[in-house]
């Protein structure tokens, strides 16, 4: 799993073999089962994850019900909002999948970057990179229909489709699982016409 994380780094920044020694001292690998709530609303926490293998994924409880906000998947982050604020978390992390993933806080963060300040350099680009992204997607699902929503997941996330319960692509997707059966018909018809 090791290599796995070095492979995505070498690919932002070149590390030596105090730097990949350094990393695998902070013994942050955590293998999590499938269902594990990583985080429950109302509970305050200073873990980052990093998803080595598997998905995790966050969610609000409205009256009763779960509404899916994101999917993190393979090489991509999540730092919770109660991280940064201090605050007790509004949402759920749950693993969706078995998961192998890093978990930092940041006082590990810090120590790692004064250590090493390239490390700093390397979470900017990946910040900077994350948010971009979710302005895309937010942008994107704020200005399509719910098929074009699918489309776009079909599209940019095929993966998803196959790894996640249909119940909670619904829930992503803002529309209930009927309307997802009903959608997915709907273009599998088209494209067999």
């Amino acid at each position: 799993m090791q290599d796995l994380l070095f492979d995505f780094i070498s690919k932002y920044i070149p590390l030596t073999d105090d730097e990949k020694e350094a990393i695998l001292s902070l013994a942050i690998f955590r293998t999590a089962k499938k269902g594990t709530v990583l985080l429950s609303a109302g509970e305050k926490s200073d873990d980052g994850y990093f998803v080595l293998k598997g998905c995790i994924r966050t969610y609000y409880m409205i009256e009763g019900e779960e509404k899916t906000t994101a999917f993190y998947t393979e090489m991509e982050a999540l730092t919770p909002h109660c991280v940064i604020n201090k605050a007790p978390s509004e949402y759920y992390v749950s693993c969706v999948s078995d998961a192998i993933l890093l978990v930092s806080n940041p006082d590990m963060e810090a120590e790692m970057f004064s250590k090493f300040p390239k490390f700093e350099t390397l979470c900017r680009i990946l910040a900077e990179e994350l948010l971009a992204k979710q302005q895309i997607n937010f942008d994107e699902f704020k200005t399509s229909s719910p098929e074009q929503r699918y489309l776009n997941l079909l599209h940019k996330r095929p993966d998803l489709i196959q790894r996640v319960p249909q119940h909670q692509l619904a829930s992503y997707l803002g529309i209930k699982p009927q309307s997802l059966s009903r959608l997915r018909a709907r273009i599998f018809e088209k494209n067999r016409g």
